[in-house]
C-alpha cells in the first residue's frame, strides 16, 4: 500500500508538505517511522522476521513492529495502529514507552531507494502468549522470542549469521540494553 505520509527536514521538524511512501523513498525525503519492541517479563524480546515478499531485508529478523506514520497520525497512533496490523495485538497508549529516535539514512536497490527516516522507538510489555499472536503474512514472516542473551548472541554474530540488519548493530545494543534496564526495575 501505497500510504500519505508527512515529510520533514534533515532535523526531523514537520515541513507541513506530505508526500507518497513511494515518492519519499525515491525522492530521499525525510520522514517518521515507529519501531515497537515488545519484552516479556520473563526476560525475552519478541522479533519479526520480515516477509519474503518484502523489497528491503527479506527474512531477517528485526523489531516487533514498525512502519511508516501516515499523515496527520501521531506517534502513538502509529505504533499502536502497527501493533494490531502486523501481530494482532491491541495495546493502550499508556503501555508505549518512547525510548529514542534514530536517523537512518541508507539507500537500497543500485540508489533506486533512498531511505532517510527518523525511527520513533517504543517499548512495551507483551502481555499476552506468543500463541495468540496474529499475525500480518505480507509483513511478517514469522515471530518468535528470544532471551536476552540470545539476542546477544545472536548480534554479536551477525555479520555471519544472516539473522539480523548487520549495519544497525548500534541500534540493537541500544535497544537490547534500554529492555534490560527498564525490565529489571
Amino acid at each position: 500500500m501505497d500510504e500519505i505520509i508527512d515529510i520533514v527536514d534533515k532535523n526531523g521538524k514537520p515541513t507541513g508538505k506530505t508526500a507518497l511512501k513511494s515518492e519519499a523513498h525515491t525522492k530521499g525525503l525525510y520522514h517518521n517511522t515507529i519501531h515497537l519492541w515488545l519484552y516479556t517479563s520473563n526476560g525475552e524480546i519478541l522479533l519479526q522476521q520480515r516477509s519474503h515478499k518484502k523489497l528491503i531485508f527479506p527474512l531477517l529478523w528485526d523489531v516487533s513492529a514498525a512502519g511508516h506514520i501516515d499523515a496527520g497520525e501521531t506517534f502513538i497512533q502509529a505504533a499502536l495502529r502497527e501493533t494490531k496490523e502486523e501481530l494482532g495485538v491491541q495495546l493502550e497508549a499508556n503501555n508505549l514507552k518512547h525510548v529514542g529516535v534514530f536517523l537512518h539514512e541508507t539507500s537500497y536497490n543500485d540508489g533506486t531507494i533512498q531511505d532517510n527516516e527518523f525511527h520513533q522507538v517504543f517499548i512495551a510489555k507483551l502481555k499476552v502468549p506468543i500463541t495468540d499472536l496474529v499475525i500480518q503474512e505480507s509483513e511478517v514472516e514469522a515471530v518468535k522470542l528470544v532471551s536476552f542473551s540470545e539476542f546477544e548472541t545472536l548480534l554479536n554474530n551477525s555479520k555471519t549469521n544472516n539473522h539480523f540488519v548487520s549495519s544497525n548493530t548500534d541500534y540493537y545494543k541500544f535497544i537490547l540494553k534500554t529492555i534490560q534496564n527498564i525490565s529489571s526495575t
